[in-house]
């Protein structure tokens, strides 16, 4: 249960952060490869599409935390939670081989923690 609630307090700062971007503050160098410090149209739209995905992702983590129902299975959450974990896995090796600074500095090692909450969720480790 703690585990799903510090994910998801660290997702939600990624989440912030998306929201952020979004709105056109510049914070570009933190996410999508740092390419842009004020991210252009397509990219801030992609950032929206991102924060439904994540608040998705919480969502998801919470009920497989057992803190939250929200109408989706135990069992399609699990897999969901399974699935988040594999992305955001997927998404430290990005951060690493991301030319930003920013990004590789501060989004890897968050992107780890969070992936270590999604994994140990899904597994049912508890703490």
């Amino acid at each position: 249960m703690i585990i799903s609630i510090i994910g998801s307090i660290l997702f939600s700062i990624v989440l912030v952060l998306y929201i952020l971007m979004a709105l056109r503050l510049p914070y570009g160098e933190y996410a999508m490869g740092g390419k842009y410090k004020v991210l252009p149209k397509k990219e801030r739209i992609i950032s929206l599409l991102s924060v439904i995905i994540q608040t998705f992702a919480i969502l998801i983590l919470l009920q497989c935390g057992g803190l939250i129902s929200f109408g989706v299975s135990d069992k399609i959450a699990n897999v969901f939670c399974y699935f988040f974990a594999v992305y955001l896995s997927l998404n430290i090796l990005m951060n690493l081989l991301s030319k930003s600074k920013k990004e590789f500095f501060y989004m890897t090692p968050l992107s780890f923690v969070i992936a270590i909450c999604y994994w140990l969720t899904a597994l049912n480790v508890e703490f």
